[in-house]
């Protein structure tokens, strides 16, 4: 596997068990994604922009779907 393209989004980092402790993984995840993007894009590096944008689609994916989930799929309310 690859190394990730910031600490924040390693994949390989467990996921919270708390359905807020998740979203704020996910949320740092993306915000240092979108701090890289600028970085990679201000440097020109395509290759790394267009991995950094992979990255940050199958966090928002996430997102998404922890955010469906809601607070019922957490302890069954």
């Amino acid at each position: 596997m690859r190394a990730p393209l910031t600490p924040g989004s390693d994949r390989e980092r467990p996921m919270p068990d708390s359905l807020a402790a998740r979203q704020d993984h996910i949320a740092r995840a993306m915000r240092s994604l979108r701090d890289e993007s600028r970085r990679l894009e201000r440097l020109g590096l395509e290759s790394p922009l267009a991995r950094c944008h992979q990255e940050a689609r199958y966090w928002s994916f996430l997102s998404g779907m922890f955010a469906l989930s809601g607070p019922d799929a957490e302890g069954g309310r």
